[in-house]
């Protein structure tokens, strides 16, 4: 699997930046803020823990891309993939890392990357048979975003084993879970993994991504004491220097109506 992924790393990133299939139609943005930014959204898995099909993952996906768009990131940027391949025209792994570079290559300003998958502590589920281990993120936001303002957010049981492979001056990092813990929610009877559903009920209301950080962190310890759960999954958050400075003019813009 290991050689295999590579390989795939490789294919997307050396072949031509053409947009991939199930890109969303291109439409034109509000502008603002956020202008030259690149978003990309991809459910990696569809799978509950016994390997049956679900809807939390996709469900996600479709609505945290819609709550960053009603935040101002512009649409004729952002795509959003998932990677299940039960589909009628099913998107596969390298597809989606092609469309990924060649939003990021239109978009010079800055990068929003968010993953939502099953994760172990080698890394995440992506795609049928695959896993991104935190080298290999490291490697493709390298590559996307270069030292452009860069938000990362990893949601997955174990997602903190990206953190340190992602620090950088110009990041921001959130995952679901610290590297020794599981997040919760993927279950069949789920609408969203609890992490995604907590981004997705903060979005609405948070000035930018900080307030996002600070309020999902929160509904998830709520969710997860109303449960009962007697090990927090600890969502973690890393600020680099640069963006430590920068985040708080990045405040989320809201069309009015």
């Amino acid at each position: 699997m290991g050689r295999a992924w590579l390989l795939l790393i490789l294919t997307a990133l050396l072949t031509g930046a053409g947009p991939a299939c199930g890109q969303s139609p291109a439409a034109q943005g509000p502008g603002g803020r956020f202008d030259g930014w690149a978003t990309a959204v991809i459910a990696a898995d569809w799978r509950d823990g016994g390997g049956q099909p679900i809807e939390a993952f996709d469900n996600a996906r479709r609505d945290v891309a819609r709550g960053f768009l009603d935040a101002g990131l512009p649409r004729e940027h952002l795509v959003d993939y998932s990677l299940r391949p039960d589909v009628a025209d099913p998107v596969t792994a390298a597809e989606a890392l092609q469309g990924v570079a060649a939003t990021t290559a239109r978009a010079p300003r800055g990068c929003l990357l968010y993953f939502t998958s099953h994760g172990s502590p080698e890394g995440v589920v992506f795609g049928p048979d695959a896993i991104l281990a935190p080298a290999d993120m490291a490697n493709l936001v390298r590559q996307w975003c270069g030292a452009r303002p860069t938000v990362v957010i990893v949601s997955a049981c174990y997602s903190g084993i990206f953190v340190n492979a992602l620090e950088a001056p110009n990041r921001m990092v959130l995952t679901a879970a610290s590297r020794e813990r599981t997040s919760f929610g993927c279950g069949a009877e789920e609408t969203y993994p609890w992490f995604d559903g907590c981004v997705i009920e903060t979005l609405p209301a948070a000035t930018d991504f900080l307030a996002l950080a600070a309020g999902t962190r929160a509904c998830v310890a709520r969710k997860e004491a109303a449960a009962g759960i007697a090990v927090a999954s600890e969502p973690q958050l890393f600020v680099g220097a640069e963006m430590q400075m920068r985040l708080p003019t990045l405040r989320f813009e809201r069309r009015s109506g």
